[in-house]
């Protein structure tokens, strides 16, 4: 420490700064101060002051680059409401009588809402955030490639070669070991190094098998195991020192031990050799060439020791004490893991394993019960094991792998214990002396520290019982990725070596992350040797198994060492040791390197706890940090001022640029804040900036100080130069903030008073004068003076001088200025924070003693009645005394005419504060004699302040613009406050008509609101007298109010029409209010409802014809047709098409809903709605009628419209619904001839057409309207209408028919018709499509590839055919329905007319190959058809038999019974309790049944199925010979066949006789019956009886369910 403190009272060493022929940016650029990476926070704070370029510049400070601008108030502008608002969110209400008045429009709103806003200052009572800046950015967590952030630049030449004096480890390669062992001679002599340990002296093992030892000072002290058996056993795997450091001891790699002296090198110690298993006999060690991966001492003892192998198998050896190692036995037993087989039977494979990682547990400095235990830790793939060696074997904890490890991730273990240590302060909460034992321990990952706490031995356990110990998990750590080793350094700080070679600093305390570095230069050793032991747990990877790991990682342990707070590390080609570095070493690296002002923040951050305490060697009680720290930060802000400026006073300007001295001076005022010494601020900081001249830099930074209240004293001679520097730049309102937050005892108040006044900053102003000479009155009237006009003449101004004003003006001058205006406006807000016990502007509560003497001194200001209303020990001169014929309440009067609704409006706040609620006697005067202001303020109450502002703002004395808001404040508060007011029924109501007659639309909402109010409270006897007032006052919820209480409907419906101008719902929501079930309106009432609607039924459909249409169909259907006729009378079709939509399609929402399920509708209202249909969306008519009865429409009324508009096919189903199923037909075939027509036509000229694609699709769209009237033809004739076509008769046109025709039957007759018509068309087509099928030649000339892709005639002709195919397939699926079946019979036979069919075609066609291309088509139909039903029937004859299989399985499990007795003689039928004779009963009955299945097989050729399944199904049984009968339909009929459960006579045996009592029926609803007691109860007779025993599956019936 004396180094340090030498090096700190020279100064920091900064290079000379020449910028000389260079830019701006150039120097910016290479002066040696500048950051690469600067704290976005500090930019901000920097940033924020708000000045221009021009505004920071001092006479001796150079401009700096432009910066942001803090969002405050515009600088140089003074407080008006224009920038500082007196109301939150919007302008004042009113500006007074005297004040211009805003025109409508103005408002942000339509109501001003006076009462609904609260005053607020525009200084805020606490910043939202700060300003400054946090603590460095190096002081953050750091990445992967940014272990260590910069604060300068380092020099060019050292940039490589050196470390950033900062990081949190600093190295040092060891080169002399590196050197002796690393070397090509030592390499080749003693072998590579592959591990280290740790103590006294650094020792390695090589892979010779040689041990090398070093002492600190790099030399090699001893060379171990050459010459000796140890160089032939293999390379040193392991490594491990006694406590004593003077034995090695080391583990080979063909699983041989030896331990040595230091202090004889020259032979073993001890020498613990392989056993070999396969001749052991009863001794345990590891088994030969399996190397040992761990190796330890345990305690003090050089004899005793544990090792571990890679096959997963852990000893403890123990020697005994001799001469010499000749003489010495060696216990050695197992604590880990088993033995390989060797036995050739097989046995379960084991799961592989290995100790990933192992530490005995080592000695502390003070006596601990676990010394003497032999603790042993150890990590396998699967378990945490702990072991106690000591006087026996013993498990003392295991625990498996934490479930938060990432499944899949790389395999990884490490451990290391903290012994128990003597604490240097005993903890305050407890009486602990010395540290616990520690372990931590990492699988993948998660790292977890484990505590083994020491129990308090019972009274009854012996000296002799071994200790009671508890192991508590203690915290649990996440890592980004894999730990692969972790060392203690420290008590408190653990480092972690991640798979990426990353080290990570944690705090024990609470596990978080310090720091980080990178090491992946250093190319630390590593070595795989698990991957062979456990192969399996990666290649035979089971990706549902969480356990199962992706990869064994690399061993590090060996590498990894830590010893007294240093990290040692073994790499491939050298070897070094880190120091953690503490905090006095890095704020001294951080003054070497120049960056003084990051070591004032770090410091700054260490003193107050906001940055790694532990891991930089700090205490964690504050009070010895501040103590180690505070001195440090004094000497740093020393010597930081005096290079900056010099060390002499005539240095001149600072030697450092502008962006630095505001870093300094936010550092150093952070500082001294921090550790409370101001007055080293302002006597030796501030005084350095004042003598470089840069004292406003200083002041600007101070500003962000102030306003977060961390400084809130400044001597005079700083405020007077803070002054000066904002005034200077008009920074005024900036400076009024600053004032607000300090202590105005300390400043000059002659000073801050006309500094006030001269540039308007009253809140200031206010402030001072209420807090430095607590003085609230005063101010008041220096405020109303400005208000009127008059010159503020400061607190001891006369206040008669503004009563002559009042008396002799009735009005203010026009001319006011804005800006004294918007100054006397800082009344209402100061009155509001007062009364409701603030402090303004700053917000901060008074105490209730002060706040109550205040708010009485106001209160007697504006409410005693007399002018000399000041506070106590205050008089005016006589002189000044009021007359006589003095006005009363002038101060009030005078506020009044100033602003009477923001008085009002503050009123309304105050009214809310508990002053107001009891009396004041507890305030205390000096006088004895008290005058009418001091009596008032005993008595102040808010019944006394409405009667004094009732009887005071008393038409004419004001106009209605002004006691308006007098009657919204006694409204509103009226209804708060009823146990404090008390008002006449003459009062109220004069409030009542003055909020009815207000005078502005502007305030109509706010009026309204305060009638809502006062009618809560008050009910006038005369109520429907006000009603007219109330309708002109446009008041609509107070007037729905009134008829709704009323119960006068029919004008609430009318109030809801009229206010329902901009508001949709509230008309739907009257008219569902009105004439709902629930409301049980009177039928004069519902009339009088209904002919309001009428009359407002076009206003009504102005809005959302949907929504008229449901809300009229649900409430009142008989309003359609006056709805209707109103939009007819406006020919409003397009509406009327809507509103008919609403309440008669609803096909459109549900498919399977029929109208005639809706209330009856006129036939006119669907007529209408299909004409209408047809306009506006004809596509959509089809849909529609097909929804529709008969009844519904007259054809002749809609067909019309039906054919003008081409809906064919909706007047084909209207048609064929009136039963003229022959007229349909012929209106399909005329339809489709027009098809064919124009199909041809546009097929003939498709070549010649220029676009062929549109054509194309055009045919295409004739094609499928051939196919959906086809199918229409298909519905109509396959019987749709039977019952129509019976009782209609038919009308259609008569053709010349021939002798089959005539032969032929009505429904024939169609489906000959349809078939002729669709064949015709096909035919046709067909034949203009073949004539346009390009041939050979075409296609190689004509581009028939170009022509295909636009116009394929192949596929047209295809489409064609399928309406053929499809015609017949429905002709012949309707001719050949099974008679058996429940579909419709029909007469039509598809022989007759196909024959008619044949004959027509053939007088028809010209020649027999058409004919024939028509049959062709027609019986490729039959053989598709026939292959598709082949398919189909294969397929389904396998499901079915699965389907069979499961649904007989299904049956045959029956049902359970609901309960164990007989519902009909309430005995127990089965269960336990029944007796034996029911298994009696039941094995005879099995043996039956099997004799018969042996029977059945015998006559398998003959065989008896009916009685077999009466066995062994369910239902009812068939005798032989018996023909079949059908099941009955019931459910509740009986499902089983009849158990025999408890009867010796079985239903099956015919001679078991008519007793048939014990058989048992099961329903299935699962009631449960005796046989006979089914037959008594639903009354049998004896010869039913007979049948029924001959019959085992009688038809019963459930008694119970059939009953009910």
């Amino acid at each position: 420490m004396s180094s340090e403190q030498d090096e700190a009272d020279q100064g920091p060493e900064i290079p000379a700064n020449d910028n000389e022929g260079h830019s701006g940016d150039d120097e910016a650029e290479d002066d040696v101060l500048s950051r690469e990476e600067h704290s976005e926070a500090k930019e901000r704070v920097l940033n924020s002051n708000g000045l221009e370029d021009d505004q920071y510049s001092i006479d001796a400070i150079p401009s700096s680059p432009p910066v942001f601008k803090r969002p405050s108030s515009a600088d140089g502008s003074i407080s008006i409401p224009d920038d500082t608002p007196s109301l939150q969110d919007s302008v004042a209400s009113s500006q007074g009588r005297r004040a211009q008045r805003p025109t409508h429009g103005q408002s942000p709103t339509p109501s001003l809402r006076p009462f609904d806003r609260r005053f607020e200052a525009r200084i805020s009572p606490s910043p939202s955030s700060s300003p400054r800046a946090v603590s460095p950015a190096f002081l953050n967590a750091h990445s992967r490639h940014s272990s260590v952030t910069s604060h300068v630049i380092p020099k060019t030449e050292d940039a490589e070669s050196s470390q950033p004096p900062w990081e949190i480890v600093r190295w040092t390669k060891l080169r002399q070991i590196t050197g002796h062992a690393f070397s090509e001679i030592g390499r080749r002599k003693f072998g590579r190094p592959i591990c280290i340990a740790i103590s006294a002296s650094i020792v390695m093992g090589t892979s010779k098998g040689v041990i090398l030892v070093f002492d600190y000072n790099q030399n090699l002290k001893s060379i171990i195991g050459l010459g000796t058996e140890a160089v032939e056993s293999g390379a040193v795997t392991s490594i491990s020192i006694s406590a004593d450091h003077s034995t090695v001891a080391g583990g080979h790699a063909s699983g041989h031990v030896f331990t040595w002296e230091f202090a004889k090198p020259a032979k073993p110690f001890l020498h613990i050799p392989p056993i070999d298993w396969e001749k052991r006999s009863g001794v345990d060690g590891h088994v030969a060439n399996v190397a040992i991966l761990h190796i330890g001492f345990l305690g003090s003892r050089h004899t005793a020791l544990v090792s571990a192998d890679d096959r997963g198998m852990a000893f403890s050896h123990l020697a005994t004490r001799g001469m010499g190692a000749v003489l010495r036995t060696v216990k050695t037993t197992r604590i880990l893991g088993r033995y390989p087989e060797i036995s050739s039977a097989p046995t379960k494979k084991r799961k592989p394993s290995s100790v990933l990682a192992f530490s005995p547990l080592p000695l502390g400095n003070v006596t601990h019960m676990t010394d003497s235990m032999g603790f042993v830790a150890m990590l396998t793939p699967y378990l945490l094991v702990i072991v106690s060696t000591t006087p026996i074997a013993q498990t003392q904890f295991k625990t498996p792998r934490p479930k938060e490890v990432v499944a899949h991730s790389a395999l990884t273990a490490a451990l290391a214990w903290f012994p128990s240590v003597k604490l240097k302060k005993s903890n305050a909460a407890s009486s602990e002396t010395y540290s616990r034992v520690k372990l931590v321990y990492c699988w993948s990952n998660i790292l977890t520290v484990l505590e083994v706490i020491e129990v308090e031995a019972s009274s009854s356990s012996g000296q002799e019982d071994p200790p009671n110990l508890q192991f508590r998990p203690r915290s649990r750590w996440k890592a980004q990725e894999a730990i692969v080793a972790v060392q203690w350094i420290g008590r408190s700080v653990l480092a972690a070596l991640t798979i990426t070679q990353q080290l990570v600093i944690l705090e024990d305390s609470s596990l978080r992350q310090t720091n980080s570095s990178d090491l992946i230069q250093k190319h630390v050793y590593h070595v795989d040797l698990f991957s062979q032991q456990l192969n399996m747990i990666v290649e035979q990877l089971d990706e549902e198994d969480m356990s199962m790991h992706g990869v064994v990682a690399d061993a590090f342990y060996m590498s990894f060492r830590a010893y007294k707070g240093r990290l040692f590390l073994l790499g491939f080609n050298d070897v070094s040791f880190g120091t953690l570095s503490n905090w006095a070493d890095r704020l001294l690296a951080l003054m070497e390197h120049g960056s003084f002002i990051g070591a004032i923040e770090l410091a700054t951050a260490y003193y107050t706890g906001k940055t790694d305490k532990t891991s930089v060697g700090l205490p964690e009680d504050d009070g010895l940090r501040h103590e180690m720290v505070r001195e440090k930060i004094l000497e740093m802000m020393s010597a930081s001022l005096e290079f900056s400026f010099g060390k002499d006073d005539n240095s001149g300007p600072a030697r450092i640029d502008h962006p630095q001295l505001q870093e300094l001076a936010v550092a150093c005022i952070s500082a001294s804040v921090s550790i409370g010494d101001v007055d080293f601020l302002f006597d030796d900081v501030y005084a350095r900036f004042q003598d470089g001249h840069t004292q406003g830099i200083f002041l600007e930074v101070l500003e962000s100080f102030i306003l977060e209240d961390d400084i809130q004293v400044l001597p005079p001679t700083v405020i007077k130069d803070l002054v000066d520097l904002y005034t200077s730049k008009g920074l005024d309102s900036r400076l009024e903030g600053m004032i607000c937050r300090l202590d105005p005892r300390t400043m000059d108040m002659d000073q801050i008073t006309a500094l006030c006044k001269r540039n308007n900053l009253y809140d200031a102003l206010i402030y001072v004068w209420s807090q430095g000479l607590d003085d609230h009155i005063a101010i008041l009237n220096d405020l109303l003076d400005l208000s009127e006009g008059g010159e503020s003449k400061g607190p001891n101004a006369d206040p008669s001088l503004s009563m002559q004003r009042l008396a002799s003006a009735q009005k203010v001058d026009p001319s006011l200025s804005i800006q004294r205006l918007a100054s006397a406006q800082k009344l209402f807000p100061y009155l509001s924070y007062t009364l409701t016990g603030r402090i303004y502007p700053t917000g901060k509560e008074m105490n209730d003693e002060k706040g109550d003497m205040v708010k009485a001194e106001i209160y007697a200001f504006f409410f005693s009645g007399s002018r000399n209303a000041l506070p106590n020990g205050h008089r005016l001169s006589p002189e000044h005394l009021p007359s006589e014929n003095e006005i009363s309440f002038p101060n009030l009067r005078r506020i009044l005419d100033f602003d009477a609704a923001n008085f009002l409006s503050m009123l309304n706040e105050a009214f809310e504060d508990t002053f107001l609620n009891d009396s004041h006697d507890h305030l205390i005067y000096t006088s004895t004699s008290l005058n009418e202001a001091q009596k008032f303020r005993h008595s102040v109450n808010r019944q006394q302040v409405v009667d004094i502002l009732l009887d005071t703002m008393a038409p004419p004395s004001y106009e209605p613009e002004d006691t308006v808001y007098l009657h919204m404040f006694v409204a509103r508060n009226l209804p708060k406050f009823p146990q404090f007011i008390l008002l006449s029924g003459h009062k109220l109501h004069r409030v009542l008509t003055g909020l009815c007659q207000y005078p502005s639309d502007e305030i109509a909402e706010d009026c309204q609101l305060s009638v809502e109010y006062l009618l809560s409270m008050y009910q006038p006897p005369d109520l429907l007298s006000l009603v007219p007032l109330i309708s002109k006052a446009r008041f609509y919820r107070v007037l729905r109010s009134i008829y709704r209480s009323e119960r006068q409907y029919e004008k609430l419906l009318e109030t809801c029409f009229e206010e329902d101008r901009h508001n949709g719902d509230l008309v739907f929501e009257c008219i569902v209010e009105c004439l709902r079930p629930s409301t049980a309106l009177s039928e004069k009432q519902s009339n009088e409802v209904r002919a309001v609607i009428r009359r407002n039924s076009y206003s009504l459909l102005a809005g959302s014809v949907n929504r008229v249409a449901s809300t009229i169909d649900e409430y009142a259907p008989d309003l359609h047709e006056a709805m209707l006729q109103s939009l007819n009378e406006q020919a409003e079709s397009f509406k009327t098409f809507e509103y008919l939509r609403a309440i008669l399609d609803i096909a459109k929402d549900n498919e399977n809903t029929s109208i005639s399920t809706r209330a009856p509708l006129k036939r006119s209202f669907v007529e209408t709605y299909v004409k209408l249909l047809c306009d506006y969306d004809p596509n959509h008519v089809t849909t529609f009628v097909e929804h529709l009865q008969r009844e519904n429409l007259r054809l002749e009324e809609v067909l019309p419209a039906l054919e003008d508009s081409g809906v064919v096919d909706a007047a084909i189903i209207l048609i064929a619904r009136e039963g003229q199923l022959q007229r349909a037909v012929d209106r399909l075939t005329d339809h489709l001839q027009t098809l064919e027509g124009a199909l041809v036509g546009l097929l003939e000229g498709i070549m010649d057409s220029p676009d062929i694609a549109n054509t194309s699709e055009a045919a295409q769209d004739l094609i499928a309207s051939i196919h959906k009237f086809s199918r229409i033809g298909t519905w109509l004739c396959r019987g749709q209408t039977k019952p129509a076509l019976q009782s209609w008769p038919q009308i259609g046109r008569k053709a010349q028919r021939s002798e089959d025709e005539e032969a032929l039957t009505a429904d024939e007759t169609l489906w000959l018709d349809v078939i002729s018509a669709v064949v015709a068309v096909t035919q046709n087509a067909t034949q203009t499509l073949k004539a346009q099928v390009p041939d050979t030649d075409q296609r190689e000339t004509n581009g028939a590839d170009r022509f295909r892709e636009a116009f394929d005639p192949l596929k047209l002709i295809v489409d064609l055919r399928t309406v053929v195919q499809e015609t017949f397939t429905a002709l012949l699926a309707d001719t050949s329905t099974p008679q058996g079946t429940k579909a419709r019979r029909t007469d039509v036979s598809f022989l007759k007319i196909l024959g008619a069919f044949l004959n027509r075609a053939s007088t028809s066609s010209p020649s027999l190959s058409n004919l024939r291309s028509v049959l062709s088509d027609i019986f490729s139909a039959y053989s598709y058809e026939e292959s598709l039903l082949a398919l189909s029937n294969q397929l389904l004859d396998k499901d079915l038999f699965i389907h069979v299989k499961e649904a007989d399985s299904l049956r045959r499990r029956g049902w359970r019974p609901l309960g164990q007795v007989c519902e009909g003689c309430k005995r127990r039928v089965w269960g336990p309790g029944t007796g034996a004779y029911v298994w009696d009963a039941w094995q005879r009955a099995n043996e039956e049944r099997l004799a018969k299945k042996r029977d059945e097989r015998v006559r398998s050729t003959v065989g008896d199925h009916h009685r077999g399944s009466s066995r062994n199904g369910k239902g009812k049984a068939v005798e032989d010979g018996e023909t079949g009968g059908s099941a009955p339909s019931d459910d509740r009929r009986l499902k089983t066949n009849v158990a025999n459960k408890g009867s010796t006579q079985s239903l099956e045996n015919p001679q078991a006789g008519p007793n048939m009592e014990g058989t048992l029926v099961v329903f299935s609803c699962r009631h449960i019956f005796h046989r006979s007691c089914v037959e008594k109860m639903q009354g049998t007779d004896d010869a039913a009886q007979k049948d029924l025993v001959n019959n085992a599956g009688a038809d019963f019936a459930c008694p119970l369910c059939t009953t009910v």
